[in-house]
């Protein structure tokens, strides 16, 4: 899952939209898993929780109603961690968080139906901001896919640059913005070969023949050993206090103020992140080695 394309990266100007009460694809408008959907969900995240044994901080952050407008970090390939962290606000917080996903994604029949299922629709500006008027919690990760497509030298980097669609969204919906950070995924893995390297010109060949930009060209990677099985590093996740967009709700110049609004959520996230980093330096039981050596002392 990531930022909306291409609507979130775009600069918009003029009379707000009207928002049909509707989602494209035919995905609902409210979803309620049942018992029997997260037992699955809990069965199939079983190996990643046991594998990476995740810690959680701020969860009491996210407001138990209204809308609100999760903001967070694409860690490497996007998409492994996140997953944890949607059932864990569904126990703790009572809210179930309404994805947005990558037309590539939603463009799949069987993918989309089990995406729909889960809450997550396709990344479009109404599709966020019909989510948000209607009071749900609704994720995005302005940095997109090229943020989860790393090159070498930038890990844990956040690649914002001229994404403030997110923000006017929440400027137009009257949203709390909650920033989510989440980090692990870049200590599991290293870059052996990013997508700009010249040996990845076949794969970036195929990348642009499914109509996707070269710039989202997946890197080799290494995990434990030669594999691409995860180091068993902990994962982090951490929210902030919400941002409350009322200081731009009236400013002359919405994409102005979008930009300023993005820039105090970045800082936010920034600051989140830090305390993961810190959390993580002083954790004897990062890996999964030292999770074992403090099971034993028990």
């Amino acid at each position: 899952m990531s930022d909306v394309r291409p609507d979130f990266g775009t600069r918009h100007s003029g009379a707000v939209d009207t928002i049909d009460p509707v989602l494209s694809d035919g995905a609902p408008l409210s979803v309620s898993l049942t018992d029997t959907d997260l037992r699955l969900i809990d069965a199939v995240l079983a190996p990643l929780r046991v594998w990476t044994s995740p810690r959680f901080y701020g969860l009491e952050n996210i407001p138990a109603d209204g809308p609100v407008l999760l903001v967070g970090n694409h860690n490497l390939m996007g998409g492994i961690d996140a997953p944890l962290l949607f059932p864990e606000v569904l126990r703790r917080r009572g809210r179930t968080i309404r994805g947005l996903a990558e037309n590539v994604l939603i463009n799949a029949p069987g993918v989309r139906h089990l995406l729909h299922r889960l809450g997550t629709v396709r990344g479009t500006r109404p599709n966020c901001l019909t989510l948000l008027r209607r009071g749900e919690t609704v994720i995005v990760f302005p940095g997109g896919g090229r943020e989860a497509v790393r090159r070498k030298n930038e890990k844990y980097v956040l690649k914002w640059e001229g994404r403030s669609g997110f923000a006017r969204m929440a400027i137009e919906a009257g949203a709390p913005i909650v920033p989510v950070a989440m980090i692990g995924v870049d200590d599991a893995y290293d870059i052996v070969l990013d997508g700009a390297h010249p040996v990845m010109r076949p794969l970036r060949w195929t990348v642009e023949a499914l109509g996707l930009s070269p710039d989202l060209t997946p890197p080799l990677l290494r995990g434990i050993g030669p594999t691409v099985i995860p180091r068993p590093e902990r994962f982090y996740f951490s929210v902030g206090a919400p941002i409350d967009p009322a200081p731009w709700l009236d400013a002359d110049d919405v994409d102005v103020a979008a930009v300023e609004l993005r820039d105090v959520v970045r800082k936010a996230l920034e600051e989140e992140m830090k305390f993961l980093f810190a959390e993580r330096e002083r954790d004897e039981a990062r890996t999964l080695v030292g999770r074992a050596r403090n099971w034993l002392k028990r």
